[in-house]
């Protein structure tokens, strides 16, 4: 039988998988139906709907990120992880947008499932690139 621990990192691979390959239902799969996304000047994310609307701007993007698993903890059917994460959004025929920070995610076991219920992304402009960002 695989370990949580594992199963968690595997989550992490598939979450990054899936989004590289603009595969939402997988993405979408990975989540809690009353899934919370907090981030940095937004207002909370709610649901998977939310989710996926956010992420429909992004369709015709270049995505590439990649996360390093700092922490796993597990208690029972609840668990967190803190990730350092890289992501680069590259728009159809424009610039590279980096951001890169860290993420704390808890997740539920479903069904035997991992899934992330709530996170929250500290991702910021990576400093190489200036202050385009910032207002």
């Amino acid at each position: 039988m695989q370990s949580d621990e594992q199963a968690i990192r595997d989550l992490v691979t598939t979450w990054l998988e899936a989004s590289r390959a603009h595969d939402r239902e997988t993405v979408l799969n990975l989540m809690t139906d009353d899934v919370i996304f907090l981030g940095c000047g937004r207002p909370p994310m709610r649901g998977k709907s939310d989710f996926a609307a956010s992420q429909s701007a992004l369709a015709s993007a270049r995505i590439e990120a990649h996360g390093e698993i700092e922490e796993i903890k597990v208690f029972g059917e609840w668990a967190y992880i803190w990730t350092n994460l890289t992501v680069v959004i590259t728009p159809e025929g424009g610039e590279p947008m980096k951001r890169s920070g860290n993420t704390l995610s808890v997740l539920k076991k479903e069904n035997d499932v991992w899934r992330i219920a709530r996170d929250a992304n500290m991702l910021a402009p990576d400093q190489a690139e200036g202050t385009q960002d910032n207002g």
